[in-house]
């Protein structure tokens, strides 16, 4: 029986967005290219709610806070995973191993020593690469090694880390391109920031240093930070970057806050929650998406001046009508922390090439519950969207063991299973199709 795929519209709040729910029945690919999945699927999935035929199991529990997620060809993962407020004695590093097949991690070591942890993570050759407190450095392993012993090399060091938006994130792509994200050192370029009615800097100066990605030499090590390395710009906050096999390079971009606070005369509060969208955004050499001058209106679907460069509340569009657009938006102040665009082959068909992004969920929408705390897949193909995105993973929040989890981190294993780290509570998750 082939797999339903079912594409409906939902409304969410004042967004109007596409969803797609996938009703998977025998598995459609060739007899021999099922999973290798020999774990037990429990039957609460981990506490995790999934689209009919996947299977969630708990990979680990780990102490500290995990946010990215590499996984080596063997299968070993590897966390960046630093303790909030103190030092694990030996290191910010989670190395996990599965040796018997049951779906969970039977090996647990921590590695690194005193080197400060952070949040991006990335295997690429024979180098672990991390990112450590404003710089990115590099491990050596040898294949089947857990808990690294080489002494790391640093690759880009003095990354700007003043104000809002410290984690540098990075991907590296098979050409040794390194993208690392540095997020804006405001909220939206006040003169004073977070401050009701405080106009704009216009220029904005800390777009030289911030709020965009910039690319290094991955091979190369002992780079500086550079505001000639600057790749892209107007990108407010990319926790999520990655690359599609076709060499094309996604960013997730958090939206900004406090329209309703800072700006009541021009926004209500139900406005304030809604507005504006998290996005999905590809990647152009020199390109600029538009922060802190505009914002994107998912209700609207177009980029709108914001109200400390004039804007007058979403009718306005001045200069943002020559800003690059994205590529998919979500529901304003979801958070989206991770990115992965699959390119394994054990999902089915409708799944390739499309982008899972992990979203950690907000704390300042104005009007109405918080939101957020899931998975969501968005088809893509050719570098567009294809319909709309569905809430692939969810149940963090409120989970059944009564604890909050916070998706933050995503990656794909060689066999195609996807794992999804927590940085609330410290728990990795395993998910895989049965069909």
């Amino acid at each position: 029986m082939a797999k339903k795929f079912v594409i409906g519209v939902a409304l969410a709040a004042a967004f109007s967005f596409a969803t797609i729910s996938i009703a998977a029945g025998e598995d459609p690919r060739p007899e021999g290219k099922a999973a290798a999945n020999a774990a037990l699927c429990p039957a609460d999935n981990g506490g995790l709610i999934l689209p009919r035929g996947f299977c969630a199991t708990v990979f680990a529990d780990v102490e500290g806070a995990p946010r990215h997620i590499a996984v080596a060809a063997d299968g070993t993962v590897y966390l960046n995973a630093a303790i909030r407020h103190s030092k694990a004695a030996d290191g910010p590093v989670v190395g996990l191993k599965d040796t018997d097949g049951d779906g969970r991690a039977d090996i647990v070591v921590r590695f690194g020593g005193d080197v400060p942890g952070g949040t991006g993570i990335f295997l690429y050759k024979d180098w672990l690469y991390l990112e450590s407190r404003g710089r990115i450095i590099r491990y050596p392993r040898k294949d089947g090694e857990v808990a690294l012993q080489g002494q790391p090399e640093t690759i880009v060091k003095d990354l700007p880390m003043d104000g809002n938006h410290t984690a540098r994130p990075f991907a590296i792509d098979t050409e040794g391109n390194l993208f690392i994200d540095l997020g804006s050192a405001t909220n939206s370029c006040q003169q004073n920031d977070r401050t009701k009615e405080s106009p704009g800097l216009d220029p904005c100066e800390e777009l030289k240093t911030r709020a965009g990605i910039w690319r290094y030499d991955a091979n190369k090590t002992d780079q500086v930070f550079s505001e000639n390395e600057r790749f892209v710009t107007g990108i407010r906050n990319a926790i999520g970057i990655d690359v599609d096999s076709s060499g094309r390079v996604y960013a997730t971009q958090h939206g900004r806050d406090q329209l309703y606070e800072n700006w009541p005369k021009l926004y209500n509060s139900a406005q304030g929650s809604d507005l504006p969208a998290e996005e999905l955004v590809l990647l152009r050499d020199g390109g600029d998406y538009g922060w802190p001058y505009c914002y994107f209106d998912g209700a609207q679907g177009k980029l709108v001046l914001a109200p400390e460069y004039g804007g007058d509340g979403g009718k306005a569009i001045g200069q943002c009508a020559d800003k690059l657009p994205p590529v998919a938006a979500f529901p304003a102040h979801w958070g989206p922390n991770d990115l992965k665009i699959y390119k394994g082959t054990q999902f089915p068909d409708a799944y390739r090439g499309g982008a899972f992004i992990a979203f950690h969920g907000s704390w300042n929408r104005s009007f109405g519950p918080q939101a957020g705390y899931n998975v969501v897949f968005q088809p893509l193909a050719d570098g567009k969207a294809v319909g709309g995105y569905m809430i692939f993973a969810d149940g963090f929040r409120s989970g059944k063991d009564g604890v909050e989890h916070r998706p933050t981190g995503l990656a794909i294993g060689p066999d195609g299973s996807l794992y999804v780290a927590d940085d609330a509570a410290g728990r990795v998750w395993r998910i895989t199709y049965r069909g």
